[in-house]
């Protein structure tokens, strides 16, 4: 399994349009074949800073999805509403406890 992170963050006066954007986006993100998994956190002390989380099957599905006709469509919508350059981790699960 591959974990996804992605930290964003947005002009103030953007916020209310990105969260419409996830609204609308989430549930194909989440149906997108190999997401197992997807959550959005906001930063407690910085509300203009966002994590995406989300489970893959493996890389090879992650990709799929970061190449589809749909990602590029949101994520162009998306990064216009940025104050600064995105990062990204791709990383493997090692422990898990629940």
């Amino acid at each position: 399994m591959l974990v996804r992170i992605v930290k964003m963050k947005f002009e103030p006066e953007n916020l209310p349009r990105f969260m419409t954007i996830f609204e609308e986006s989430k549930q194909a993100i989440r149906s997108f074949k190999g997401c197992n998994f997807l959550e959005l956190y906001q930063d407690k002390h910085d509300a203009t800073v966002f994590f995406t989380y989300s489970f893959w099957e493996n890389e090879s599905d992650l990709e799929a999805y970061r190449n589809s006709n749909f990602f590029k469509s949101v994520w162009a919508k998306t990064k216009i509403l940025f104050a600064d350059k995105p990062e990204a981790w791709s990383l493997n699960k090692i422990v898990s406890l629940a």
